[in-house]
């Protein structure tokens, strides 16, 4: 936010500091030369409105982005922030269509039920009846790729296996898409499989409006009982900003009207449901909560009831890794019965393990379908989980380390030969300073501190900041904005991809304050609250 007038008070300023004239000594002037280059190319970024505005949305990178030149010069920053996008886009359009998209699923059905529901006097004489019997009754696998053909056109291949109770089959589909215009696009379906003949289908999406969009999806399937056709319909508007309301319908084998709302905001995803139909008519509503946590966690629960019965389900999510959320969901039903439903996003793959525990409602299967996945989430995430994200942590800090070591050496030589330039500078602002009784820096250490006991095994990384903080007092006033202070003058970062403070103790009218700060924590000095009391 720093005005033109403030940016030109700063550049003379670091330039009276790093002019090569002002320092005899050969090696301090070589330093100087440096550091007055690296001041004057800075300012010549930040003095044009463009540049900077690029500067400030995208730093560095944004400056090497190809594509600048042809941008009008007397562009807004908004203005500017859309033309980056559309050069990444650009870039991004041209990299896909060098690689596929891979989607897949894996559901693996289980029955469980003889754990709680069996006859153990019609087993006794049975070997191996002692055991409960738990099998895998269905299983199912589904793989997808898309494979951009032109900047419109994309091809996806997919596929699908299944097999339950012994019997089982498969489908292959290829689909085209065309995006005709921005308000919409076209998909032509193709496919077979051996349980069902040839699928010929056809999507259209269209935006009618701004805020009202409609879906239109028709099939034929050929089977040995002749053409059975299809057509589901969709219809959406946007009710407000967070909400939504779709009407759909569907006619041929099952054919439905369904009409829901679904209101998503950033902690909470709500929906309602009334579906009319055969065989099924229901009615659903489902709530979750969103965590504002760095592990994304989430609770739902949803009531569903129709001519099928009524089904209870609760459940939770969790992000365990970078790339990986784990989910588990307790559903209570009658006549259904009890199931776990445990579910592992990994990237874009989907692993689901559906339970089925019983068929009747046994307050002791809903207990352990509720109690047993918390035991063991905890018991693994202690002792694997935890103890795996922290090595995969320190073996990524140490590769950052190992990439960035010679710039982090370049930087830590420029700091030091800044703090060496500085000495004059800033003993002439100790003898204003102490002349006026104001503020001057006793000590400052900027890095990485350990003060909690859990973490004593930990190494201090820190570095002594006390002459170049003491060069950016002025007139008895220290003010840093909310950026990393590692791109201040005398500054480096000693502890690369790690959490980062600065701690000063400072006199002010001849009394000890002291203040911590975080790395991106903006800091305004003197202030009351920081005194030290005397009797402490």
């Amino acid at each position: 936010q720093a005005s033109q007038e403030e940016l030109k008070a700063a550049y003379r300023r670091l330039c009276m500091l790093y002019h090569p004239d002002k320092h005899r000594d050969p090696e301090l002037k070589t330093q100087a030369e440096r550091l007055f280059n690296l001041v004057h190319q800075a300012y010549e970024v930040l003095s044009d409105p463009q540049t900077r505005a690029i500067y400030d949305i995208y730093g560095r990178r944004g400056l090497e982005m190809e594509g600048w030149e042809v941008v009008e010069r007397k562009r807004t920053p908004a203005e500017i922030r859309e033309e980056f996008e559309r050069l990444q886009r650009e870039r991004e359009e041209r990299r896909l269509q060098q690689r596929t998209n891979p989607k897949g699923t894996i559901s693996v059905g289980i029955d469980a039920t003889d754990l709680f529901d069996r006859y153990d006097e019609e087993y006794e004489d049975v070997p191996g009846s002692g055991f409960p019997q738990i099998e895998i009754n269905k299983m199912h696998i589904s793989q997808s790729i898309e494979a951009p053909l032109t900047a419109t056109d994309t091809a996806i291949l997919s596929g699908n296996l299944s097999t339950q109770n012994g019997n089982g089959g498969g489908s292959i589909n290829l689909a085209l898409r065309r995006v005709t215009s921005a308000k919409g696009w076209g998909e032509l379906e193709f496919g077979a499989g051996d349980l069902q003949g040839p699928l010929f289908g056809l999507k259209i999406f269209r935006n009618l409006t701004p805020r009202c969009f409609i879906t239109t999806n028709c099939a034929l399937q050929f089977s040995s009982r002749g053409i059975r056709p299809g057509l589901t319909t969709v219809l959406a508007r946007n009710l407000d900003k967070n909400t939504m309301g779709y009407l759909q319908w569907r006619w041929g084998i099952q054919s439905a009207m369904n009409t829901s709302i679904v209101r998503d905001t950033k902690t909470s995803h709500f929906t309602v449901a009334l579906q009319l139909g055969i065989p099924h008519s229901f009615m659903m509503v489902s709530y979750q909560h969103k965590f504002q946590d760095e592990d994304q966690t989430r609770v739902k629960g949803s009531l569903k009831a129709g001519f099928f019965g009524t089904i209870v389900e609760y459940g939770a999510e969790r992000k365990i890794s970078r790339h990986s959320i784990l989910g588990a969901t307790v559903s209570v039903g009658v006549p259904q019965g009890v199931s776990l439903k445990i579910k592992l996003n990994r990237a874009s793959q989907t692993y689901f393990f559906p339970v089925h525990l019983t068929d009747q409602l046994l307050p002791s299967a809903v207990f352990y379908a509720t109690v047993g996945p918390l035991v063991v989430y905890f018991a693994m995430h202690r002792l694997i989980i935890r103890p795996y994200l922290r090595a995969q942590k320190e073996r990524e800090l140490e590769k950052q380390r190992e990439n960035t070591a010679s710039d982090i050496l370049q930087k830590k030589q420029e700091a030091e030969a800044a703090v060496r330039l500085m000495q004059e500078s800033v003993r002439r602002i100790i003898e204003a300073e102490e002349a006026r009784m104001g503020l001057i820096v006793v000590n400052a250490w900027y890095g990485k501190f350990v003060n909690d006991n859990s973490r004593k095994n930990e190494k201090v990384k820190v570095i002594d900041v006390t002459v170049p903080l003491q060069c950016l007092v002025k007139d008895s006033k220290l003010i840093l904005t909310e950026a990393s202070k590692a791109g201040l003058p005398g500054f480096y970062d000693p502890c690369v991809g790690e959490e980062k403070s600065l701690k000063v103790l400072y006199q002010f009218r001849g009394v000890l304050h002291q203040v911590m700060a975080a790395d991106n924590e903006a800091l305004r000095i003197p202030k009351q609250s920081h005194r030290i009391d005397a009797d402490g």
